[in-house]
């Protein structure tokens, strides 16, 4: 088989795929008779072909795949014109420090941000596949440990965490995740509401993650096995003043 022949296949492959195919992946389109690291040239040359078309062939955590370029974006909107999910500030500060800090525990996190953070709260994000437990501390209630994973990394277009810009503080933190590679997948449950964050050009997803409760100043640092929040709580998620959108 020649190189044009083994480009073209594996271009076909990648463009009817679903989902990202890693390079061992590929080697079965070829019954092992390529090696990974000519598999890699080719996806190299692959690159190169694509660069002057609205569609790029990117590596991420799970693999390669085609996607369209973010410029693109503005025009394929159109043909879906949806609102974009919106993601209250705790969300994002919350993401941002499991995605910096991991492994982490609900006390880590709630010492960080300085509120309590609920349990709803990390099952959104777990639902949605960005995080998950990896472990538990070896510490009084053995707290459960967070981190990001390849889910997260996909959706960012990202191939490893070395790739998120080197930020210190959770907000500037968030403030990365949300401009990140200029896309995220929509959350499950997403109701496209939140008028009065639209008018104010900060949308927050409407009635997520209203569940934190201000840590005082004089309070003592959170446990590593946080107790259960209670419901009803106040959150800084309803302040328009505090959200961000993730586009789609």
């Amino acid at each position: 088989m020649n190189t044009a022949d083994a480009r073209r296949i594996l271009e076909t492959a990648l463009i009817c795929a679903q989902q990202p195919l890693s390079v061992r992946d590929l080697r079965v389109l070829f019954d092992d008779a390529l090696g990974a690291d000519t598999i890699r040239e080719l996806l190299g040359e692959l690159q190169q072909a694509w660069t002057q078309r609205g569609v790029e062939l990117v590596c991420v955590a799970s693999g390669w795949r085609f996607q369209s370029r973010p410029e693109m974006r503005e025009y394929l909107d159109r043909l879906h014109p949806e609102k974009p999910p919106r993601y209250s500030r705790a969300t994002l500060e919350t993401l941002a420090i499991i995605a910096y800090r991991q492994p982490v525990t609900r006390g880590d996190m709630e010492e960080i941000r300085g509120v309590t953070i609920s349990s709803q709260l990390l099952k959104q994000l777990e639902d949605r596949g960005w995080v998950e437990v990896i472990g538990h501390r070896e510490a009084a209630g053995r707290p459960a440990l967070y981190a990001t994973t390849r889910q997260f990394l996909d959706d960012l277009g990202l191939a490893s965490l070395d790739q998120l810009p080197e930020l210190q503080s959770p907000s500037p933190q968030a403030d990365a995740l949300a401009g990140l590679a200029g896309e995220l997948p929509e959350a499950p449950g997403a109701d496209g509401e939140g008028d009065a964050a639209m008018a104010s050009g900060l949308p927050i997803e409407q009635g997520l993650f209203a569940d934190e409760t201000p840590v005082p100043a004089d309070a003592p640092a959170a446990p590593a096995a946080s107790t259960p929040t209670p419901p009803h709580e106040a959150d800084d998620a309803d302040d328009p003043d505090h959200a961000q959108a993730l586009p789609t």
